[in-house]
């Protein structure tokens, strides 16, 4: 029986959080998808992260609890989903990409095609399939059973982690976390 994810579980450093989101299931509404791909982003020396040159992200984790989903328009392009992590080290868990469960043919429609495996490989693919906007900004991720992670306890995630991808600064880290194997992340991983 799946349990959604609760703040407590942002409380902690987002390598932990990040890690740990592999393999959770992402409910949007109608739609879900298991989390197969992630990156982690701290708040402070991390060039990368928005809070690095963005005082509006800053003053976002002053005001909002771990738990809250920071969306922003990347390149006047796509959405992009991000959790706030808030303990020991404050920062965020980019999602990356789902593997479609629910809602596929929703999914299909507000994507324009039909490969699955397309459908969420990627973080602006996946904000499109699931009808992720900035109205989404600031929900609460940890309460409401339509827009939450859920996990089941008994399946751990074989994790790999890898140099995070798609940035020019900080890119080195190996802060980008895939499901081992998964034909639904948005690069493979370097062998």
């Amino acid at each position: 029986m799946s349990k959604i994810v609760r703040a407590s579980f942002f409380k902690r450093d987002p390598l932990t959080c990040a890690r740990e989101l592999i393999g959770t299931e992402l409910i949007w509404d109608d739609c879900s998808g298991i989390v197969v791909e992630v990156e982690a982003y701290a708040a402070i020396n991390d060039e990368a992260a928005h809070t690095f040159t963005r005082p509006s992200a800053r003053s976002f984790i002053e005001r909002n609890h771990a738990g809250a989903a920071y969306v922003y328009f990347n390149y006047g392009m796509h959405w992009m989903l991000n959790v706030l992590v808030k303990g020991a080290e404050n920062g965020f868990v980019l999602i990356r990409a789902l593997e479609p469960r629910q809602g596929v043919e929703q999914m299909k429609k507000r994507r324009g095609l039909d490969d699955v495996k397309r459908l969420c490989s990627g973080p602006g693919k996946l904000t499109q399939a699931l009808g992720i906007t900035g109205r989404d900004h600031e929900m609460d991720l940890c309460s409401d059973p339509r827009h939450c992670f859920a996990r089941n306890a008994e399946t751990p995630a074989d994790v790999v982690a890898d140099e995070r991808i798609g940035i020019t600064r900080s890119a080195h880290y190996p802060w980008r976390f895939t499901l081992r194997g998964s034909e639904f992340v948005s690069r493979a991983v370097k062998s």
